[in-house]
């Protein structure tokens, strides 16, 4: 009798090493779904990766390289992704509350209907990104860069936007209550039923 058949395959449930998950990614195997959650993969190279709906919360990205990657509807609460690159990634549906993503390149990347609450993108790039209707509650994003980016309908309130490039952002129908614009570039900017209430605006740029 084969012992599989009495006894579980422990090695089914032991999580996947780092080793093994950068093994996946070049043969291009998908890792969606999986319980990655507090994995370390720092300066690996994920470009491309199908990691949508992947458990990521609290895992170590630093420096890691997702370019183009697939993580829709991913958990990366509480993550590190501090100076990763994330150009292009769709992360539309994500949630990435409290996520570390200081100076993270996210230049065109998609992240609709994202919940950024409470995320730290200090210096984060995020030109020509789509960020439509995206939860972004408290979030830190002094001296991002959001020139082009699509904001509307996205939830800004209470956002810390001091000195961020909001150059030709489409703001239409965003909510900025109580947001901290001070210093902030809104040149350009589209503001069509934006609601400001609130908002901290000394020394805007329009």
């Amino acid at each position: 009798m084969r012992l599989s058949a009495v006894f579980p395959r422990e090695v089914d449930m032991a999580p996947l090493t780092r080793e093994e998950i950068i093994k996946m990614v070049e043969r291009g195997e998908s890792l969606s779904g999986k319980d990655l959650s507090e994995a370390d993969l720092s300066y690996s190279n994920l470009k491309g990766a199908d990691l949508g709906k992947a458990k990521l919360s609290g895992a170590h990205l630093q420096n890691a390289n997702l370019e183009n990657a697939d993580l829709r509807g991913a958990d990366l609460t509480q993550a590190f992704l501090f100076g990763s690159n994330l150009q292009g990634a769709d992360l539309q549906g994500a949630v990435f509350q409290k996520t570390n993503l200081q100076d993270t390149n996210l230049e065109g990347a998609s992240l609709m209907r994202t919940d950024l609450s409470e995320a730290s993108l200090f210096g984060a790039q995020l030109d020509g990104a789509d960020l439509q209707g995206a939860v972004l509650t408290r979030v830190r994003l002094k001296r991002a860069s959001l020139v082009g980016a699509n904001l509307r309908d996205a939830d800004l309130s209470g956002a810390h936007l001091q000195r961020a490039n909001l150059t030709r952002a489409d703001l239409t129908g965003s909510n900025l209550e109580g947001a901290n614009l001070m210093n902030a570039d809104l040149t350009g900017a589209k503001m069509d039923q934006t609601r400001l209430e609130g908002a901290n605006l000394q020394g805007v740029i329009q």
